[in-house]
């Protein structure tokens, strides 16, 4: 079943708000179990993180910054 528009908002706006905290929080957590990596290899397993994070959630995030695509505009109202 596919999500609507107004849905698929609704769920990234809830994962940009509570989900990616959650996320940062058990990364910084899971990185400061081992013994601190040289900066560079640290800085690496970040920004891997930071990308693997979105990789689940890219069919919600699709699309959510466009107008709405079922909304009516104005010039077809007109017609």
């Amino acid at each position: 079943m596919a999500l609507s528009y107004k849905a698929r908002r609704r769920l990234a706006l809830l994962i940009l708000i509570v989900g990616l905290p959650a996320y940062i929080v058990a990364a910084i957590s899971v990185v400061n179990l081992f013994e601190r990596p040289p900066f560079v290899l640290e800085l690496a397993i970040y920004v891997g993180l930071g990308v693997l994070w979105a990789l689940p959630f890219k069919f919600v995030f699709r699309g959510v910054g466009k107008p709405d695509p079922d909304e009516v505009s104005d010039e077809n109202k007109a017609e």
